[in-house]
């Protein structure tokens, strides 16, 4: 795992916390799709910004409100990976993650370069960045209640929409930002 010198000081303060961060990681691709250099570039910036988002402290604590509360121990999650290049699901759908609930492997994806590039367009780039770290935490919340409601999805999207405001709400006092993350993770199929 690559860290810059400010993130190993974020990561040796975040093993402190009981939450998951020393679980989450950047994925070691093997076989790499074929992506320009460019491509690749930007999905590695995108993987190690989603890290970031991941790994902040209050998402951290978030996330040891939320296991506790759901009753999900934190051993029955043995890796998360952020993944580098984005995948379609069976639908055709590029899909945010996946979980694996008996190895408790969890895997978050990347949004599309394509799609980034038309979003940014749209909202601006500071928005674009917001976007691409509260979706990958929105996947995590989603994935993880995966562990304890494995074939009941329609709970899951439930509690992962509740917990995900539940969380955005605290941030939001901290520094308000338009347009709303909720809706443009929940509700914007636009692009």
């Amino acid at each position: 795992m690559n860290h810059c010198s400010g993130c190993l000081l974020e990561t040796s303060i975040l093993k402190q916390s009981p939450a998951l961060s020393g679980k989450i990681k950047i994925a070691v691709e093997c076989d790499k799709p074929a992506f320009s250099e460019k491509h690749v570039w930007f999905y590695s910036k995108y993987s190690s910004f989603t890290l970031r988002a991941l790994n902040k402290i209050s998402f951290q604590k978030f996330l040891s409100f939320m296991l506790t509360f759901e009753n999900i121990k934190q051993t029955n999650v043995n890796s998360v990976d952020v993944e580098v290049f984005p995948i379609r699901g069976e639908n055709g759908r590029f899909i945010a993650g996946k979980c694996n609930t008996l190895s408790g492997r969890i895997r978050i994806y990347p949004k599309p370069m394509k799609f980034c590039v038309a979003f940014s367009k749209e909202f601006g780039k500071s928005i674009l960045f917001k976007y691409a770290g509260n979706r990958a935490r929105a996947a995590l919340i989603h994935e993880l209640l995966h562990l304890k409601y494995a074939n009941n999805e329609e709970k899951v999207q439930e509690l992962t929409k509740a917990y995900f405001s539940t969380y955005t709400k605290k941030q939001l006092a901290k520094r308000p930002t338009a347009p709303s993350m909720y809706n443009l993770i929940f509700d914007a199929k636009k692009f």
